[in-house]
């Protein structure tokens, strides 16, 4: 990735983005298209947290959402979220070219092992919104399921490479954490940012007295192995599309290249899951002859009800916005949010405001569950707290972290912040 300077002095911009993974990336990169003076702090190296962790599937198929959002938003807005997914998927086929990216187009597949009527229902909702999926029996997976509903000609690619294409001409500050901010002015250890508006992109928001985040949001951890044939084996790796199922539990899949990329073992931050042995034991059964490359994990801000919180920071924060809550669909959540909130800093319509509008109502069932984690972890006695709301910190064994279940906070064994939105150690 290229490399940017540290802020050290006083400066002031039209467009302040706090936060540099790719939905702050790809806004900045849109902003400067408009002719917008825009400046992107990131407090590590950009592209450091999830952005470098993701298994890059481009796609409008987010699971099986579209019959579950008919049901709670109607057709208009459900169609709205498709519109707005599909555009994403388009944008990234059109700024790939000519980027050697690894950018391929591929078909997307929502599997389920064991229930075909929730297949049939989100087929049905397709029909209803005048999108043509199509209803697979049979996969070229190595366990047995009842099907999959498969999105045609999506995409997959390298962010990575992509972005450090993008990005070499924007104006980026590393290594610049903002402590504090007073009004529109971002206080870093060595300066400060005068903006006329402000975005936050950083994973979680950490500004809590505004819009509950803290409330309306939960993380969520997954795990990937990339396999690889040994020298002498045969084994067959290529899956020929990219695979999820419909069920948090389940198995992820999609190759680079020779390479298989198995993803799963997910859980709630904080709380237990199978993690990487629940994937190396999967992998042992149905992936014999193979050999384990690397390891890594990611993690997911997961909303209250599926869709992302891209707009107004809250109804009452005129020139303050965020995009967050990407539910494990962060390549087009990105880019639906770079073009959303570029066009209501440009103050232009966009169709696609009302649907991923952060003020919309929470009163939905995983607000009490989440409701129910705060204050349970709250009332938890251990020496070893979170300095974000004060929750009890869980041991995560297999990645040698200390946890937090309230928010997702994440720390190192010698209590080094890694994830947000805790601010410090």
């Amino acid at each position: 990735m290229p490399e940017f300077p540290t802020l050290q002095t006083e400066i002031k911009t039209e467009v302040l983005i706090i936060g540099g993974g790719i939905a702050g990336l790809l806004t900045a990169y849109f902003l400067k298209q408009e002719g917008v003076d825009c400046v992107l702090v990131e407090k590590n190296r950009i592209c450091s947290g999830t952005t470098g962790h993701t298994t890059a599937k481009i796609t409008l198929q987010h699971g099986l959402i579209y019959d579950k959002l008919l049901n709670t938003f109607g057709r208009d807005r459900t169609w709205q979220y498709l519109q707005a997914n599909k555009q994403a998927v388009e944008q990234y086929g059109k700024l790939c070219e000519g980027i050697d990216c690894n950018f391929e187009r591929k078909d997307n597949f929502v599997y389920s092992r064991d229930d075909r009527e929730k297949l049939e229902k989100e087929m049905k909702a397709f029909y209803q919104l005048g999108y043509d999926a199509e209803l697979y029996d049979s996969l070229p997976l190595p366990m047995e399921t009842v099907g999959a509903v498969c999105c045609p000609n999506q995409a997959q690619f390298q962010p990575l490479k992509f972005l450090s294409a993008l990005v070499k001409d924007l104006n980026i500050y590393e290594h610049t954490f903002v402590g504090e901010m007073i009004g529109n002015t971002a206080v870093t250890k060595e300066g400060r940012i005068n903006a006329d508006k402000v975005i936050v992109t950083t994973h979680f928001p950490f500004i809590n007295k505004h819009g509950s985040y803290f409330l309306k949001m939960y993380q969520h951890r997954s795990y990937v192995l990339a396999l690889a044939s040994k020298e002498k084996s045969k084994a067959d790796l290529q899956v020929d599309g990219m695979y999820v199922d419909e069920d948090k539990t389940g198995m992820s899949f999609r190759n680079y290249g020779d390479i298989l990329l198995l993803g799963g073992g997910g859980h709630r931050t904080g709380k237990k899951g199978g993690n990487w042995e629940e994937l190396r034991q999967f992998a042992e059964k149905h992936y014999a002859g193979t050999k384990e490359l690397c390891a890594w994990a990611a993690q997911d801000c997961m909303t209250l009800d599926d869709v992302p919180y891209i707009g107004r920071y809250s109804g009452r924060t005129k020139d303050l916005y965020v995009a967050t809550g990407f539910n494990k669909w962060g390549m087009t959540g990105a880019m639906v949010s770079a073009r959303l909130l570029c066009d209501m800093v440009t103050e232009k319509e966009n169709d696609f405001q009302e649907v991923f509008s952060p003020s919309r109502s929470i009163v939905k069932p995983q607000l009490f569950v989440n409701t129910f984690e705060a204050v349970t972890n709250l009332l938890t006695i251990t020496p070893k707290r979170c300095p974000h709301l004060g929750c009890a910190l869980k041991w995560n064994k297999a990645e040698q972290t200390w946890d937090c279940a309230c928010h997702g906070s994440r720390f190192s064994k010698e209590g080094k912040v890694l994830d947000n939105p805790a601010n410090g150690d």
